[in-house]
């Protein structure tokens, strides 16, 4: 299963569908993640706050390729996107093992494909080598073989990115 998250607004999210099974729109119509860590314990992969990310565990976890489109913020996601990934915690368990020769969660779900990170906005040089060090850390926690980030001066180029 293919997944785009985005924070382009509502307008792309017909477009971006046409690319993959599942759209989210990072819109920030959604609560954020309470830190209570019953998405891990107490009901697994389902958030207790009924709102539009309350299954973003499952859609998350079960993805192979996942594409997130974000505006640069001081070479991070933007906080509408952050707060997605945040709520979607439970999509590994609470449990540790090796991977990779290191400490992580284990995955609910199993090993994954592709993390895709698509940035746009103003990024200096400092900035992309953030978001590349923070792909490639998201993708090794999250399960994921690859990672990707691709850096767009103007989104009309978005379709040749996806």
């Amino acid at each position: 299963m293919d997944v785009i998250v985005h924070d382009l607004g509502k307008h792309y999210s017909t477009m971006l569908a046409n690319h993959c099974d599942h759209v989210i729109e990072a819109d920030g119509r959604y609560a954020g993640c309470q830190g209570c860590f019953g998405c891990w314990t107490k009901h697994p992969a389902a958030c207790f706050i009924k709102d539009k990310l309350h299954m973003v565990c499952r859609v998350i976890g079960q993805a192979d390729r996942i594409t997130i489109i974000t505006e640069n913020l001081y070479g991070s996601y933007s906080p509408q996107v952050k707060a997605v990934l945040d709520r979607s915690i439970g999509s590994s368990t609470p449990l540790s093992c090796y991977r990779g020769g290191q400490m992580h969660h284990c995955l609910r779900y199993g090993p994954h494909d592709l993390w895709r990170v698509v940035v746009y906005g103003d990024v200096t040089a400092q900035e992309r080598e953030t978001f590349r060090l923070l792909a490639r850390r998201n993708a090794i926690n999250e399960g994921f073989e690859r990672f990707e980030v691709a850096f767009l001066e103007d989104l009309s180029k978005l379709r040749g990115a996806l």
